[in-house]
This record gives structure tokens, C-alpha cells and sequence, in this order.
């Protein structure tokens, strides 16, 4: 029956397109006498109103409303993000955006990975090519690696995702920004303790404390959460902390404090599976996980101030400054025979990390030919310095010492932006940025025969291996460096065609670079960093609409294009160890669609779609084994052939709810489908995860007893027990592309809160 539902819905979806232009010239018809929305020069008005779309910062840096952007940007708030969800996971929360796809591996071990608008499926763990801000303080290293765990759901006041060309003001991605904000605390000091229980053995606790005391607003969230997993080998543990001081200024100015803690003291990981063993029984873990006992721990520590000074009734000043610290070791499954390779690496993963940086962002308002403009000058700079070192894993134990190496990137950028409203229908939205990435590697294992009998040799080099050393079986001094450096510029322009419609059209460029990690590995096995890899240069052409359909509806349209050279790629993927490439092309065109709107006696419904169609627009050399080395281009090698998806990002998404909400009782229900169509696991496009549909349950009551707050909850996902891949591992060597995601599952939650 579910997979019926999905194949009529999936036959709807197919047809949006074909009639998404008769309805957006109908709504404009409909409502071309409604109410002014506030813009930047707006439109002759009436005298009805219209509620405004959220303000937004992450396209221009200041404060505006997503209906007045020239952008695609859409925002989550607290009610949202914190409403009957555990508040773990970004995932939680990021399918109702379109565009943008979450992959959930179900480990904590590999962090969520974040696709928008096609960009970010290569990623192994972690999310790449799409920029994470949290407060103001970057979530993503200078290189491009993010990791969205470090995002506290808890305290959590708003998410903002921006996709598109002006994602290029941002500096080194590729597909947009994902910024959240911390709440304030309020009024009155509060305490709030949460306590949830579900499937597989699944606890999660947090407690919140937040008020204002004078001139100071203080929020502190804590929160831990454990499970034993769906599958076999996944048991994990995550530990969180997130706080937040305001303190008022003189002048109307406030300076911030910010500090986030993540710690994950255990995190099994049961890798992926071929589609052979997800047949035999998807909850298991891979053989390798068992033997290598795969597994990750992780200590996190930032912290930064940021500082809004007005300096006039036209200029505003912010300055930010951050620092942090991140320890990582992770238990790979390479064979031994591969561990014991002079230039292997080993099987053991480990680093520590300082990171530190900062930005600077002038504002001015002014006017210019009668019209509003407001001006932003900015600079940033970020830089990130580890101590990675690799070992030998003999079966889950660490071993002697293969890799010793320093890291260090350095990333500064300066850009100016201008919002202009030039006319009493017109704005114009425009920016300009360099950003330059610089990376150095400096080497200290190092097997030589020299080398090895020379004095003061680092302990340690050039053990663990059994081969001998000679002048044809040698470990090379692999340090180097390498600079990228670009300009990327963006340019929106709206027009509103009636005080409730606005259209808009847009461009930009964007520049990625490869991360530390992509850089560290050849697809040819031989040593040293894969310095060869360029950065994906990507333009980005949009054109949309967007509509307040009266009080408190709304509905965005977007169709956009984008062409990328070099396109950024995995070529070997085994062991949990991963090469990447440059794919000479590709092209994405797609169309995004929301709808909101209330229903009347309650009810309300939300509708996120998405059509994409990514493909490489030329074919090249692809490895199908590893090593897949240029000397022998018959060995281990196949052609990619232009048209191919490009693999782990589907063609269409689909999220829908239907809400309901009795106030004189406190009671909130919903019902939601979420589906995706098939997904490509290979550049060759040989073998796919099936497209799914998911159907969610919640509903819960809240009631206020004086000063005290109750609110208690069940959900239950995947209603109809839907079996499906919730994740791939792209272009993975031994066939193990498939994570299995989670059948029918409960949670049950309780929520008091007590205002002093």
C-alpha cells in the first residue's frame, strides 16, 4: 500500500513543473489587491495587512524578511525545531526546507551529512561543500569540513537556510549556508528539565536554564543522549552543552559570550552494507565493523564573543573572535595486509585539533538617487592547526604509530555587499568577496633507508611495517602545501509585482576547495598529498516568485540552474577510507516549491518539494577498485559516460504535514510524509537505493499550572514500518554502499518548566 501512495504522489510530482506557471500567474491574479508587505521601497499599499515572513541575517547580514530577498532562504524557529522532537539531529528539522536533503547514517560516528541543492553528496562523513555557522561562529573548518552535531537543538531559536549564488558571500562551498541561532532567555528566570525514552533502548535528558538579570541575558542548555541503535555495533552516546550571555551596553550596543561543548564518548559505527547482507538482515552490522570494532570518540571545545556596537544612527559595528579545540580518534576497517603498506597510513585515525579566527563587518545606511542603500564592508579570517596521526589497528586495538604529520589552513576573506532599493518596485541586492585557503603539510614519518639508521629520528618512524626498506619500497617525506585563491560575486534583483507578490531573478559564483582529508589520500596509492585536486568553480542562476496569501500564508516558487567545472568527487572509496577527484563537469537544474497556509478549526499545512536534475555534462576515467593506479589504465579503471546522475542525491524530494492544534486543551497533533526517489550509489550509475516514502506520527498536550509548564509527547516514526536506505557511501569499493535506516520507532517525552 505505502509503496502504491508513493508511486500516485511520485507521478504527481513529476507533473509540478508543467503547472507550477499556470498557478503562480493565477495567485498573482487572486491576490494582486492584497496588503503591503514591508520592502525596501515598497509598492503603493491598501488597507489591509499581511503578516510579515520571518527576518532573516544570512543573506545580507542584517536583519530582513525572507519575502524582500532576491534569495532562496527559508527559516525553522523554535517552534519548530524544540515542538515534540528529541532535538539530536539536524534532521529533525531540515526536510522541511527545500532543496535540501539530510542523510542520517544511523551512527553517531559519522555525522549527518547536509545536501543542498545537489552539492554535498560526496561526503563520507560530516558535511562538505555547504557552509555551518553557528552564532556567528563558524561550524565548518576553514577547509569546508563540517560537522552539524556541534549544532545544540536545545536552546535553538531559529535555523536559516540559504541556497543559491549568494551563498558565494560566505567564502570556501560550494551549495549554501546553514546558520542557527541560540534564544534568548526569558523574561523571567526559567528552568525547564526534559526527559524522553523510545526504541532501542533510546534515553535522552537535558535541562535548561535561562532569564534576564538586569542588563544580563543568560541562556545555559545541557543535554545528553544515548541509544543502543537500530543496527548491530551502533550503540553510541552524545553529551552537549551550549550557553549564551548578552549583556546590554550603553549606546544600545551588547557583547555576546558563546560557548559549546560536544562530547561523544562512545559511537560504534556498523558501516555499510552490500545489498546481498540487507537482505539477509538489515539490522546487522558489517563483518568488518565487528572485526575491526569500528568505533569513534569525539571532545569538542569552542567558544567566542561577538560584539554589536551602533557607532551612529547610520553605522553599526560587529566584531567577532572564537576559539576551540577538537580531539578525534576513529577505528577504521582497512584488511592488515593494506595497514602494513610502508606508505599505508594504518587503521587508526586521531588528531587534535586548535582552531581560532575571526571577522570584522562594518554596516551603512544611507540613501542614494532617493532610494535606500545599506552598505557592508567585512573581513574574516580562520585558521585551523592539527596534530594527525595515524596507526596501526590490530583488531580493534591501537597499534604502532604509521602517520605523524602537522596541518595547518589558513582562510581570510574580505567582501562588500549593498542592498539598494532604486525604485519605488525594484531592489537590487549585489556583493563581491575574495577568499584565498592556503594549506601546509609538514611530514614526520618518513622511511628512508637513510633515514632510518640517521640520529634523532622520531621514535617510532617507520614502524609497523614488515617490509623492508629499500630504494623501490620507501615512505617518502610527503609534506607540501598548496594556495587557492578566488573572487565570487553575487547579484539579486526583485521586483514586486504587487504588495503581496514579489519575483526575483539572481546569479553568483561559487568556489570550493578540497578538504584536509580529501587532500590526504592519491587514487593512484601512491604517497604523498593529492595536490593535484583543483577546487569546483560553480555559477548559479535563479529565477523565482514568492507570495503572501493573506494573513499568514505564503508560497515560494524557485527555478534555478547551476554549471560546475571540476566538480569535486570520491575516485576510491574502501575501508572506510576515501580518495577523491575531479570530474571534468556537471550541470543541476531543479525547481523547489513551499506552501503554507492555515486550513481553518485548527488544522494548517505545510508542503516542501523539490525536482532536481544533477548529472556529469562530461564523461571521464573512473576507478572501479582500489588501487586504481594512471600506469596501468586498464587495471581497476571504467568511463563515466556524460548523463550520468551524479551518485547520492535524488531526483525529487517531497515533504508534507498536516497539523492540528486545540488551544482550550493545549493539545498539538501531526501527521507528515516525507519521501525521496531513488538514489545512484556509483559514478557509473550501476546500482541504486530505492526510492521510499516515510510517514510520521506525533501528538502531545501542554498545560500551564500557575508558574509551572507541562508538555508531554509521543511520536512514532516510520508508521507504516517502511524498509529503506537512509544513507549511501558513495562509489565504495567492496560493494558496501547501503546504511539501512530505522524501522517503526516511538518516542515518549515530558517537558516542565518553572518561571521564578
Amino acid at each position: 500500500m505505502t509503496r502504491a501512495v508513493g508511486s500516485i504522489i511520485g507521478r504527481a510530482l513529476r507533473k509540478t513543473g508543467a503547472i507550477l506557471g499556470g498557478l503562480a500567474v493565477a495567485l498573482a491574479a487572486l491576490h494582486c489587491g492584497a496588503a503591503v508587505a514591508q520592502g525596501r521601497q515598497p509598492a503603493e499599499s491598501d488597507e489591509a495587512t499581511i503578516e510579515l515572513a520571518p527576518l532573516v541575517v544570512t543573506a545580507t547580514r542584517v536583519g530582513e524578511s525572507t519575502f524582500d530577498l532576491p534569495v532562496a532562504i527559508d527559516v525553522l524557529d523554535k517552534a519548530i525545531i524544540q515542538n515534540q522532537k528529541p532535538m539530536v539531529l539536524i534532521s529533525e528539522n531540515l526536510p522541511r526546507v527545500p532543496g535540501t536533503v539530510v542523510t542520517n547514517r544511523g551512527t553517531y560516528a559519522q555525522e549527518e551529512q547536509i545536501m543542498i541543492r545537489g552539492f554535498g553528496g560526496r561526503s563520507q562523513f560530516g558535511t562538505r561543500g555547504i557552509k555551518l555557522i553557528a552564532d556567528g561562529i563558524p561550524a565548518s573548518t576553514p577547509d569546508g569540513q563540517g560537522g552539524p552535531g556541534l549544532f545544540d537543538l536545545g536552546s535553538a531559536r531559529s535555523i536559516e537556510v540559504m541556497r543559491g549564488g549568494f551563498s558565494a558571500l560566505y567564502g570556501n562551498h560550494s551549495g549554501g549556508v546553514v546558520q542557527v541561532f541560540t534564544e534568548d532567555g526569558p523574561p523571567e528566570p526559567t528552568l525547564s528539565v526534559r526527559l524522553m525514552g523510545g526504541s532501542d533502548g533510546t534515553w535522552i535528558a537535558g535541562t535548561k536554564l535561562g532569564g534576564q538579570t538586569g542588563r544580563l541575558n543568560y541562556v545555559v542548555d545541557l543535554s545528553r543522549a544515548q541509544t543502543d541503535g537500530y543496527r548491530d555495533w551502533s550503540r553510541a552516546a552524545k553529551e552537549q552543552a551550549n550557553s549564551k550571555l548578552r549583556i546590554a551596553l550603553d549606546g544600545g550596543g551588547t557583547i555576546s559570550l558563546i560557548a559549546n561543548a560536544l562530547n561523544l564518548p562512545e559511537a560504534r559505527d556498523p558501516l555499510g552494507l552490500t545489498a546481498e547482507e540487507v537482505k539477509r538482515d538489515r539490522r546487522q552490522a558489517s563483518p568488518a565493523a565487528l572485526t575491526f570494532q569500528t568505533r569513534r570518540t569525539l571532545d569538542n571545545l569552542q567558544g567566542g564573543v561577538v560584539l554589536d556596537q551602533p557607532l551612529s544612527d547610520a553605522d553599526d559595528l560587529r566584531v567577532m573572535a572564537y576559539t576551540g579545540t577538537r580531539s578525534n580518534e576513529q577505528y577504521l576497517a582497512i584488511p592488515l595486509a593494506n595497514q602494513n603498506a610502508i606508505t599505508a597510513s594504518g587503521g587508526v585515525s586521531a588528531f587534535d585539533r586548535r582552531f581560532a579566527g575571526g571577522n570584522l563587518l562594518w554596516t551603512h545606511a544611507t540613501t542614494l538617487a532617493d532610494g535606500p542603500l545599506t552598505l557592508i564592508l567585512g573581513g574574516e579570517y580562520d585558521r585551523s592547526s592539527e596534530e594527525r596521526k595515524g596507526y596501526l589497528n590490530a583488531l580493534g586495538e591501537r597499534a604502532a604509530l604509521k602517520r605523524d604529520e602537522d596541518n595547518t589552513v589558513d582562510s581570510w576573506g574580505t567582501f562588500v555587499q549593498g542592498t539598494w532599493g532604486f525604485a519605488p518596485r525594484w531592489g537590487l541586492d549585489l556583493g563581491l568577496r575574495y577568499t584565498e585557503v592556503r594549506f601546509d603539510s609538514d611530514d614526520g614519518f618518513i622511511c628512508t633507508p637513510d633515514r632510518v639508521t640517521a640520529p634523532g629520528t622520531r621514535p617510532g618512524t617507520c614502524s609497523g611495517s614488515t617490509a623492508p626498506i629499500t630504494a623501490t619500497n620507501l615512505n617518502p617525506d610527503d609534506s607540501g602545501s598548496r594556495t587557492y585563491g578566488a573572487w565570487t560575486p553575487a547579484l539579486g534583483l526583485l521586483y514586486s509585482l504587487t504588495p503581496s507578490i514579489n519575483l526575483y531573478a539572481n546569479l553568483g559564483k561559487t568556489v570550493e576547495t578540497p578538504t584536509f582529508t580529501e587532500l590526504a589520500y592519491r587514487p593512484d596509492g601512491g604517497a604523498g598529498l593529492n595536490l593535484d585536486l583543483d577546487p569546483a568553480v560553480s555559477r548559479h542562476y535563479e529565477i523565482g516568485a514568492k507570495f503572501l496569501l493573506g494573513a499568514d500564508a505564503r508560497l515560494n516558487l524557485a527555478l534555478f540552474q547551476i554549471d560546475t567545472d571540476d566538480e569535486l568527487t570520491v575516485a576510491t572509496n574502501g575501508g572506510g577510507r576515501a580518495t577523491y577527484r575531479n570530474a571534468p563537469a556537471s550541470r543541476r537544474r531543479g525547481v523547489e516549491l513551499l506552501l503554507e497556509a492555515p486550513l481553518g478549526r485548527g488544522f494548517a499545512g505545510y508542503l516542501a518539494a523539490t525536482y532536481l536534475d544533477s548529472a556529469f555534462t562530461e564523461g571521464f576515467p573512473a576507478c572501479t577498485g582500489i588501487p586504481c593506479r594512471s600506469v596501468a589504465p586498464t587495471l581497476n579503471v571504467t568511463t563515466v559516460e556524460a548523463g550520468n546522475r551524479i551518485p547520492g542525491v535524488p531526483a525529487f524530494t517531497f515533504f508534507g504535514e498536516l497539523s492540528y492544534a486545540y488551544e482550550p486543551l493545549g493539545f498539538e497533533a501531526a501527521v507528515s510524509l516525507y519521501g525521496q526517489d531513488k538514489v545512484y550509489v556509483n559514478d557509473r550509475n550501476s546500482e541504486t537505493a530505492p526510492g521510499y516514502w516515510l510517514a510520521n506520527l506525533r501528538g502531545g498536550f501542554t498545560r500551564d499550572l500557575g508558574r509551572l509548564r507541562l508538555s508531554e509527547f509521543v511520536r512514532i516514526d516510520n508508521l507504516l514500518d517502511e524498509s529503506y536506505i537512509s544513507a549511501v557511501s558513495v562509489n565504495d569499493a567492496n560493494g558496501r554502499f547501503y546504511a539501512p535506516g530505522a524501522g517503526t520507532n516511538y518516542l515518549i517525552g515530558i517537558t516542565a518548566s518553572y518561571s521564578f
